[in-house]
């Protein structure tokens, strides 16, 4: 942390007048030392896997549940930001030049900037904290039990995969197969597709999978995906969610649904999601970044925080652009329904 050099002054001064001075006046030399720890500043680096509304929503949230512990942008809080592109090397530069920047604390949006905040900051005791990664355990960032493996905590994006199972047979109760592309680098992607199909029987479907290497594999991988399945599943695989408009485009043309996996995917043009709010996930991290920046608790003391309740959120208008009705119950439930098509 930071120090305001006229507080630091202030505060030596009343030290070494107070040094001679009896047992009474504590309450004074605590008052003083008040004084200065609310003159401390921050500088955190955030470093961010892709560009996307679900990530970006990440971010504001975290500054915001910073701000609720008096944390605040421009006032005591420098903030360096960095957006990786999805790549990995650039990734592993972005940490590189926030350490050499001396920042108090890393802030990594998604998995794979995740892992290389961490394997960049082990040894330097700046602390790392993430968002968006959706198993810990498996990005080798937590133990099984949710302790960290150093001074490295944050939230998980879990996805709540009975739940979407459940919410897409009712709106499709007819559909068979589902398709889900995802890539083959986010180990996030990958735990979270044997998760759909383990539970996809269940709910007599069946998963079709498609692994790609980067964005140009995509529209490819679409155009055949497409003639296999009744709907998409879309994940909140980084890689992916980068080009969702031309997904979204190429499922439109063939009237097939694709579902989401948070909010901003329903807002441009996903049917519907039983997902996550992430400003909501970003805020709950900014508290827990709070208590470290402030010295309340280290990082290592703390087990990753997962969000437990999904919501249901749907788009009506493109409800009625697939001829598909959402059902009552899920559409009382809603905790917001659109009726437009917002263009990113």
């Amino acid at each position: 942390m930071r120090k305001n050099r006229k507080m630091v002054m202030v505060a030596a001064m009343a030290a070494a007048m107070l040094a001679g001075c009896s047992s009474g006046n504590q309450a004074e030399t605590g008052a003083a030392a008040g004084s200065q720890a609310q003159g401390d500043s921050y500088v955190i680096g955030i470093g961010q896997f892709a560009e996307h509304g679900s990530l970006d929503n990440c971010r504001e949230g975290f500054l915001e549940g910073l701000a609720e512990e008096g944390i605040v942008e421009g006032e005591n809080l420098t903030v360096l930001y960095e957006n990786a592109q999805t790549d990995g090397g650039t990734a592993s530069q972005i940490m590189a030049n926030f350490l050499a920047k001396d920042v108090d604390m890393i802030c990594a949006i998604a998995t794979p900037i995740a892992q290389s905040a961490y394997s960049a900051a082990r040894d330097t005791g700046v602390p790392v904290i993430y968002t968006a990664v959706t198993d810990p355990v498996l990005a080798e960032l937590a133990e099984e039990d949710g302790t960290p493996v150093g001074e490295i905590t944050g939230t998980s994006d879990k996805l709540p995969v009975e739940e979407q199972l459940e919410m897409i047979r009712a709106m499709l109760p007819d559909a068979k197969t589902i398709g889900i592309l995802y890539s083959t680098s986010e180990i996030n992607s990958a735990s979270t597709i044997q998760e759909y199909k383990q539970a996809a029987p269940k709910y007599g479907f069946e998963i079709v999978e498609s692994g790609i290497s980067g964005t140009a594999d995509i529209p490819l991988a679409t155009d055949n995906l497409l003639e296999k399945v009744d709907c998409l599943n879309n994940l909140t695989d980084n890689t992916v969610v980068s080009v969702l408009p031309m997904i979204l485009d190429k499922a439109a043309k063939k009237n097939i649904p694709v579902f989401g996996s948070e909010i901003e995917q329903v807002k441009i043009g996903c049917l519907a999601t039983m997902g996550l709010d992430y400003v909501s996930l970003g805020a709950q991290t900014g508290r827990m970044a709070a208590k470290v920046l402030k010295g309340e608790v280290k990082a290592s003391e703390m087990k990753f925080e997962v969000i437990t309740e999904a919501s249901f959120y749907g788009n009506t208008k493109v409800a009625e652009n697939l001829g598909v009705t959402i059902p009552e119950e899920l559409a009382a439930s809603a905790t917001e329904l659109f009726d437009e098509i917002v263009a990113e």
